[in-house]
């Protein structure tokens, strides 16, 4: 087992690792920039290394100051948590060669995962359904008008080196095609350098649902059941849940199983997630896997009582698994607080919170790294805390989610505490009637008057 894990993150992720690694009798390594002096990951970690200035690239991007951090620190193992660098092939690669053990998956199968083409071949070996479209990369716009006349419009196209809806287009019609083909590809060079654009069909009245994998390094996996995350703004998740209201026992044990091919004919090792599209009539289709722990990863521990972070860490110490599949014994809900005005288009609202009263209660959990006087700066993703209830059913779920949210103070800044109250009494997310396109309908009822 590892004597010292270094978390190459910051907020809530490195304070939940850390909290993981004290309970295991592991020492800890924090790293920080200059903007997070003061954050509790800091403060709880057994040794803190500061790694440069604010800016992400310069910091929590730098690599040659992670490992740096690791090196005088001794560390023998790097958990990267989410976002940053933990799917980065490169970085994965860096670790290997000075003999620090990434605690994610190989440099290699991230190569081989986060390529969505590539991605999306592999499955289709597999015999994991996928949505039909180009095979691979279009290799130009005549290529896109081909492979749309043969699925048939509405036709969505994506960038391969894709992620949060930068580099995707919906074009319903031949004429749109060209236009949304120059855009999607100069935003996806800019965003990512590289402007490769695949295709495809349109699924209409889609549901986005993962499913929660964790494999170990004998080729062995298992799954630990579905999470439903199709409130989304902008294709940034908003709320989790599990079970998913639309879930059938039938397609549970489907897509499952599907989850669970797709990760031992890659020989994944460590925990990871498959994300399907699921359309109307419960067909689904694989749309990409993450190769990392998620943001809503605690939904899936609070209904099956299995600590995933734990779990990875025992993964890549060599830890075989059990192989049992996992599904939800209770229903979990998580709403993603974030630093931003509700009430203004969800702009982001950095600055200095002056009060903070959390909830408590049975059933109520809160990942967080923030505290009354704590500084949020501008420089990185605005989610501050994620607000999670269980229950025996939804309806217990969601009141319990009502009664927390009301409970939640948070001054001095503006947060999306009243968005997820709203949501929370909203007709269609009671009756669990919703898919991807639940936002672009949904209004913000001014606020109550003091």
């Amino acid at each position: 087992m590892f004597k010292k894990i270094l978390i190459a993150n910051r907020g809530e992720i490195a304070l939940r690792v850390i909290r993981t690694c004290k309970e295991m009798g592991i020492k800890t390594v924090a790293v920080y920039s200059t903007a997070d002096a003061e954050s509790l990951h800091v403060r709880f970690a057994d040794e803190a290394v500061c790694i440069g200035p604010a800016p992400s690239s310069e910091s929590y991007l730098k690599m040659s100051n992670i490992i740096a951090a690791a090196e005088i620190t001794n560390a023998d193992a790097i958990h990267p948590g989410y976002g940053f660098l933990s799917e980065n092939a490169k970085f994965s690669k860096i670790c290997e060669e000075h003999e620090i053990k990434f605690i994610g998956a190989s440099a290699e199968m991230i190569s081989k995962m986060g390529d969505k083409a590539t991605a999306k071949a592999t499955m289709k070996e597999a015999g994991v359904p996928c949505v039909p479209g180009s095979e691979g990369i279009l290799s130009d716009f005549a290529d896109a008008e081909k492979i749309a006349k043969e699925i048939g419009y509405p036709v969505m196209l994506k960038a391969t080196a894709g992620g949060g809806g930068k580099g995707m287009r919906a074009v319903w019609k031949k004429e749109d095609l060209k236009k949304a083909w120059d855009s999607a590809r100069q935003e996806a060079g800019a965003a990512f350098g590289n402007d490769g654009m695949y295709m495809e069909k349109l699924i209409e009245e889609p549901r986005h649902i993962e499913i929660q994998v964790v494999g170990d390094s004998n080729g062995k996996a298992c799954h630990l059941s579905e999470r439903d995350c199709s409130v989304q703004r902008r294709h940034q998740k908003l709320t989790e849940e599990t079970p998913s209201p639309f879930m059938t026992d039938k397609l549970r044990e489907d897509m499952g199983n599907a989850a669970v091919r797709a990760a031992e004919y890659i020989s994944y090792e460590g925990a990871g997630t498959v994300e399907f599209l699921v359309d109307k009539h419960r067909n689904f289709y694989f749309m990409e896997m993450n190769t990392r722990i998620q943001v809503e990863h605690p939904i899936t521990e609070q209904v099956v009582d299995y600590d995933l972070i734990r779990e990875q860490i025992l993964v890549a110490a060599g830890v075989p698994i059990s192989g049992k599949n996992y599904y939800p014994q209770l229903c979990s809900i998580e709403c993603r607080i974030n630093a931003e005005d509700p009430y203004n288009d969800f702009r982001p609202s950095p600055g200095r919170i002056t009060n903070l009263h959390a909830p408590g209660g049975h059933g109520v959990r809160i990942d967080t790294h923030v505290y009354s006087g704590y500084m949020i700066p501008p420089n990185y993703d605005s989610m501050i805390a994620k607000l999670i209830t269980t229950a025996q059913t939804r309806e217990e779920a969601i009141n319990k989610m009502k009664r927390a949210l009301d409970e939640f103070v948070i001054e001095g800044i503006k947060t999306t505490i009243p968005f997820h109250r709203q949501l929370m009494d909203h007709p269609d997310y009671v009756s669990g009637n919703y898919t991807t396109k639940f936002m672009e309908d949904f209004k913000m009822a001014p606020p109550e008057e003091e």
